[in-house]
């Protein structure tokens, strides 16, 4: 069953566009390009219908291993850094690669926390300067349920069944946005042109993670 989920999601990516910008094996993100199916809330306004977009793919294959007894506070501690330092690789692609250019906004949906409920994962994204709010469908709630039971399909195939807890009912999936200006504001080289690791670490906001 997990091998064909496993090609199921090779399909689903192939078919969406979704890339590797990095190499890196902390790297948690894939990517792709699309345009906003409906308008996307950022802390700074709002990315209008149909606006290119950069969409975030979590990397099923990096994402920490969850122990047999759910999320700990060590594995919390690892995807918090991992999730920071991906930050700091995609600001230095965009600036780089022609691919990323041009794009409105950065963010994506994730079944990892529902909106509002206070979860450490849901405050590693706010802290990281995304808007998060609850995931709506254009087509409705009927699309939902069927975007949440693949999502929860996808975290039984890679965690090996030691999925988030609350079960395929209690599962919301959540919109994570930023827009692409405060995205490089925040994370982006002072000169634009694509710093270090090492010289982000020092001028940019993510030196809060490195001290976790």
């Amino acid at each position: 069953m997990r091998f064909v989920i496993h090609t199921i999601d090779r399909l689903v990516r192939r078919r969406k566009g979704v890339f590797e910008f990095c190499d890196e094996p902390d790297c948690i993100f894939r990517v792709s390009i699309e345009t906003a199916p409906c308008p996307l809330r950022v802390p700074d306004g709002e990315i209008p219908v149909g606006a290119r977009v950069l969409v975030l793919h979590f990397w099923n294959e990096h994402m920490p291993p969850i122990p047999p007894t759910g999320p700990s506070l060590s594995w919390a501690v690892k995807f918090h850094r991992m999730v920071a330092v991906s930050t700091e690789y995609l600001a230095r692609a965009m600036e780089n690669d022609p691919r990323l250019a041009g794009v409105k906004a950065v963010g994506g949906v994730t079944p990892l926390f529902t909106a509002g409920d206070g979860s450490a994962a849901e405050g590693i994204f706010t802290r990281l300067g995304f808007a998060v709010s609850p995931h709506r469908n254009p087509l409705g709630r009927f699309m939902e349920f069927w975007e949440e039971v693949y999502a929860w399909l996808l975290m039984w195939a890679f965690t090996g069944g030691n999925q988030n807890r609350r079960g395929l009912r209690g599962l919301r999936r959540s919109d994570f946005w930023i827009s692409a200006d405060q995205f490089l504001r925040l994370y982006g080289s002072p000169s634009g042109k694509g710093a270090t690791g090492g010289d982000r670490a020092r001028h940019g906001p993510n030196r809060w993670w490195r001290q976790a």
